[in-house]
């Protein structure tokens, strides 16, 4: 059964994201401060089907497990937009919903990936991954205020927080504007590594 996950780095102070983010500068210019534990492992760079990585870790276990029980994938309108231009063809090999008010044609890329565009909320984006998952797990890929939406909505099962040990000191906060009455939580994994620190939360709503 499909479990709506999500699945995020933030920093030591608690942000997703630096400022003034765009399609000029993805997660304003961050990622490899918050993302370098993934960057380094070789899963990530065959996940893309290119050579690189230096390390096969706990960490790249992850990845592939990660990978592995995810059958689609929903986003905002900016991370698409910041990731259009630059991403390698077919990087998710999954349907991908992109919630949006843009009114557009599916992007059917070579292999696995179709890029759709929806127009009439964040119910309507997840009845349609439910379907194209095909029993795996649905990936709320983000940004920020996109997995705040699903959150506030009670719609999260589960999520993945990967604590890079930096502080940004300011930028976009993954936890904003949340209803901390939703949830009790708990934490079912940690899995401590040299450039991260996995935690894995279950949801149950009150």
């Amino acid at each position: 059964m499909s479990k709506i996950i999500f699945d995020s780095g933030i920093s030591l102070d608690g942000f997703f994201a630096g400022e003034n983010r765009g399609p000029k500068n993805p997660m304003g210019g961050v990622s490899g401060q918050i993302h370098s534990w993934m960057f380094n492992q070789k899963a990530f760079w065959e996940y893309l089907g290119f050579e690189g990585g230096k390390e096969d870790s706990a960490d790249g276990k992850y990845i592939r497990e990660t990978i592995a029980r995810t059958g689609a994938f929903i986003m905002g309108k900016r991370m698409f937009e910041e990731g259009e231009a630059s991403w390698p063809n077919d990087l998710y090999k999954a349907d991908v919903y992109v919630l949006t008010h843009e009114k557009r044609e599916p992007w059917v890329q070579e292999g696995t990936t179709t890029f759709y565009f929806i127009n009439d909320g964040i119910e309507s984006a997840l009845s349609k991954a439910k379907k194209s998952a095909k029993g795996k797990d649905i990936r709320i890929q983000g940004g920020a205020n996109t997995i705040q939406q699903f959150l506030n909505a009670g719609l999260v099962d589960e999520f993945f927080i990967h604590i890079a040990p930096v502080f940004l000191g300011n930028g976009i906060r993954l936890f904003d504007g949340l209803d901390k009455d939703k949830y009790d939580l708990q934490i079912t994994e940690v899995i401590p590594s040299d450039l991260t620190t996995h935690l894995r939360y279950k949801l149950t709503k009150k």
